[in-house]
């Protein structure tokens, strides 16, 4: 596991002068995800989604110990968000209803 840990490490720095070049080339307006997370927020200020917090908060006890949450990602068309967890260098995904918190899904 440190070993994955440290070639992500040596990639990302690598690799960090080519990403500030792209995203300067971007207009500054442009921001991948930001259309999902000004919806979430909408979503979650007039009450009618949980804000992403309290999801994590009912969700990551549920799984395994060995498992490793990385992020999650807002669906606004499902009203859902996907939360992102790695298990023995396997991607596992966890669908989750941002109403209740209620699990649609777990893809791996």
């Amino acid at each position: 596991m440190k070993r994955i840990l440290a070639s992500m490490a040596a990639m990302a720095l690598l690799s960090g002068p080519l990403l500030a070049t792209d995203a300067l080339a971007q207009s500054r307006s442009f921001q991948p995800g930001a259309g999902e997370q000004a919806s979430a927020r909408e979503q979650m200020q007039a009450g009618r989604n949980m804000p992403i917090r309290d999801i994590e908060r009912r969700i990551i006890p549920q799984m395994e110990r060995t498992d490793e949450y990385i992020g999650f990602e807002y669906d606004p068309a499902a009203a859902a968000y996907r939360l992102k967890f790695i298990r023995d260098g396997r991607v596992i995904w966890v669908d989750v209803d941002a109403r209740t918190a209620r699990i649609l899904r777990v893809s791996r």
